[in-house]
């Protein structure tokens, strides 16, 4: 390998929205995430909305809500 052109491979802790911390290894000191194994839906078993950013209403300003579509005529 060349030298002096890898970035540094140091320890990381990613940390979740949750709370769940794992510390590894990695180019970052640090990470935040939104969502991981031990929150998210499939791995927990229990059903419930992740909407982070308001990405629903987002949607819904930009194309308009569910029924309210232009009608033709």
């Amino acid at each position: 390998m060349k030298t002096k052109i890898h970035p540094d491979y140091s320890e990381c802790v990613i940390t979740c929205a949750c709370g769940a911390k794992v510390e590894t290894r990695g180019v970052q000191p640090e990470m935040h995430l939104e969502i991981c194994s031990q929150c998210h839906p499939f791995y927990t078993g229990k059903q419930r909305l992740v909407d982070s950013a308001g990405r629903i209403e987002k949607f819904e300003r930009k194309y308009g809500k569910k029924g309210e579509s232009a009608q033709v005529g």
